[in-house]
């Protein structure tokens, strides 16, 4: 083993760790390694930049453009609102028909962006049919998966791996060639999921207001403000009441008018009622005061939130965003959205106190308190995905057959192999923007640079693995455990890894470490690669044994009040079947 060999396998070891483990960012994570590489030689600045130029890295780019092209448009509103109507009359049915579509749009557009844009839906609909949200977000987050699986430009991974085959020298995977397999995954999926699975899936998250869902009643009061009070006669300070006490301002009720607290302009006066949030510990020490008085308690409800302007909104905070990791107490609702958190429900469990220390993490869900009026600045902010439905974001209706006229010729052009689908999906972007589909700012807001980072950090990890040996070395150890078995079980074997590997990394980074060794694998036994190839291409973007292997599932994972236990019951019996039709039919689809 030389040197090179060692350094490279040691620095894969590392990649695993920081991906599965949370102490840094899986994009930094990425970086790390992309930089050990060019420091330790093994690679050349050109190499180790390289996937930054890659077409797998800007094709994912302009599709995430392109899908916010089509969203701008408002078609998918449309569609969700024409399903809200018809699953009332037969839920079954409707359900079926509603899942099939998302699975449908999921292979031309970025899955992970369908089903954002179908959860609100999933919630009205959920609420107007009398049905559990859990029974139904589970199904809508595994019909994106399945249904980004069928083509090329369904999922980032699919772009990864093409691309990754392409270097290589083995041919770029065409628009539809994962299609058969992808169907047949389809199948399985929608008969599973209609037979037993939605049966397995617990109602863990009951039909009832926001403010009994997140458990609010003992953290709303009223105060008045007394005539001695000291406050009188100031501004209301838009953070706290004080700075002693863990206490935030919602609403001023003045007896001459009825509208919403605009709480950095209120003139505080005698007689004043001030909605206020808090820990009960510090609302208790309010009682000790003598220039205010806390009005009785009473049965909180979401009305009581709702006067004038003000509402409040249900948001999850999207996986792979800037406030991943972010300390709450340093992002700032009121300044960027004239919000304040009332509840955070961060990994399953509610929070109220402390809440300004609570390191966010995507899929979990903040209550926010704000006005109307800026709920549509919220759903332009790429870190939340806001799961109340208001539909306040002006869309370009007109624009909506040009839209998918550009997106259906990059499909077309790049399917029928006039030229690649990086050139394809860029002047896709070009023509959006020259359209009025979308403003240059919305394009470079749609892009996820986590994502973009995270590719062109584990791209040249594959380089360096084919460069050194490693990747010839650690396929070489699957063989000497697999292969006396056939083909057909080694690439069984590697169908089962990625599966299980990706349940707690991101699957992005799970398909650039093992899809060089099984290229390497399927050439050690004198095979095609094809079958060894895709059976980790699937594998990476079908892992549903947990809510954090996929994007889609962490964001249903807040709103739904899953807890893990019910993604390892549900998925990992969907994905035995996965693996059992994987191990059947990629062989006769591509033959060794």
């Amino acid at each position: 083993m030389t040197f090179e060999i060692l350094f490279v396998i040691v620095l894969l070891i590392v990649a695993v760790f920081l991906f599965v483990t949370d102490y840094v960012t899986f994009d930094v994570a990425a970086i790390i390694i992309m930089v050990s590489l060019m420091i330790s030689g093994i690679l050349s600045p050109a190499e180790g930049l390289s996937g930054f130029s890659n077409p797998a890295t800007i094709t994912v780019a302009a599709m995430c453009i392109l899908t916010e092209g089509v969203r701008r448009t408002g078609i998918l509103s449309q569609v969700g609102d024409f399903f809200s109507g018809k699953i009332q009359q037969n839920f079954k049915v409707w359900f079926f028909t509603l899942l099939l579509f998302i699975a449908v749009i999921s292979a031309f557009i970025n899955n992970t962006a369908a089903v954002a844009i179908f959860i609100p839906v999933i919630m009205s609909i959920a609420s107007k049919a009398g049905v559990s949200p859990s029974k139904m977000l589970m199904p809508l987050s595994f019909a994106g998966m399945i249904g980004g699986v069928t083509t090329l430009i369904g999922t980032s991974t699919n772009i990864l791996v093409s691309s990754i085959a392409e270097e290589r020298g083995l041919g770029a995977i065409a628009m539809f060639d994962l299609t058969p397999m992808g169907l047949i995954f389809m199948a399985a999926g929608f008969i599973f999921l209609f037979t037993v699975g939605i049966k397995m899936i617990p109602e863990r998250r009951e039909e009832a207001e926001l403010t009994k869902q997140f458990e609010l009643q003992s953290y709303l009061t009223d105060i008045i403000i007394n005539d001695s009070s000291e406050l009188v006669g100031k501004l209301l300070n838009h953070k706290k009441l004080t700075e002693a006490l863990d206490i935030d301002v919602l609403r001023v009720f003045k007896d001459e008018m009825d509208s919403s607290a605009q709480r950095n302009e209120v003139l505080i006066e005698a007689g004043d009622v001030l909605r206020i949030r808090g820990n009960p510990e510090e609302i208790k020490k309010l009682l000790d005061r003598e220039d205010i008085t806390i009005k009785p308690s009473k049965e909180w409800v979401d009305r009581d939130l709702e006067h004038g302007q003000d509402c409040v909104v249900e948001a999850v905070v999207t996986p792979e965003s800037s406030l991943d990791r972010m300390v709450l107490g340093n992002y700032p609702f009121f300044e960027r959205h004239g919000a304040v958190p009332l509840a955070v429900r961060h990994k399953g469990d509610l929070k109220h106190e402390n809440m300004s220390r609570v390191k966010l993490s995507g899929g979990d869900t903040i209550l926010l308190s704000m006005s109307k009026d800026r709920v549509s600045e919220l759903e332009q902010d790429p870190s939340f995905l806001v799961v109340s439905r208001f539909d306040s974001t002006s869309h370009r209706r007109k624009k909506t057959p040009i839209a998918l006229a550009i997106l259906a010729g990059v499909v077309a052009v790049a399917a029928f192999g006039l030229t690649s689908i990086v050139v394809s999906a860029v002047t896709g972007v070009v023509l959006m923007i020259l359209t009025g589909c979308l403003r240059t700012e919305e394009a470079y807001n749609s892009i996820n640079w986590k994502v973009i980072m995270l590719l062109a950090g584990v791209l040249p990890l594959g380089t360096a693995m084919d460069n050194t040996g490693a990747a010839e070395m650690l396929a070489g150890s699957m063989v000497d455990v697999l292969a006396g078995y056939g083909p057909t079980v080694l690439m069984s074997g590697f169908f089962l890894l990625t599966l299980i590997i990706t349940a707690v990394m991101s699957n992005n980074a799970s398909a650039a470490l093992l899809a060089p060794i099984a290229i390497e694998a399927a050439s050690s036994v004198g095979v095609a690669h094809e079958p060894f190839l895709y059976a980790v291409t699937f594998a990476a973007s079908l892992s549903l044994i947990t809510p954090f292997g996929y994007q889609t599932n962490i964001m249903i994972y807040g709103p739904g009040q899953y807890e893990v236990a019910d993604f390892f019951k549900v998925g990992t019996l969907l994905n035995v079947i996965f693996w059992i039709l994987a191990t059947l039919f990629i062989p006769v689809i591509w033959p060794f």
